[in-house]
């Protein structure tokens, strides 16, 4: 999350995966930034399914594509 937080902040975002299956606390932070920056939220069913798509062993709750 933090480093997805960065990536929208520095407006190096250009997209951003959320996980549905993560704490409330992580997606308003999230979805809060995004709309803040104009940064476009793909839902992602679960952290396991992210954290496949992004190539790692384990779940991810979220993930940015960068410009």
């Amino acid at each position: 999350m933090k480093q997805t937080l960065k990536a929208i902040q520095s407006g190096k975002a250009s997209k951003v995966y959320l996980a549905r299956d993560v704490d409330d606390f992580i997606t308003r932070k999230i979805q809060e930034e995004c709309r803040k920056y104009n940064v476009d939220i793909i839902m992602v069913d679960s952290m396991e399914l992210l954290g496949k798509a992004c190539n790692i062993d384990v779940g991810a709750a979220t993930a940015a594509i960068l410009k």
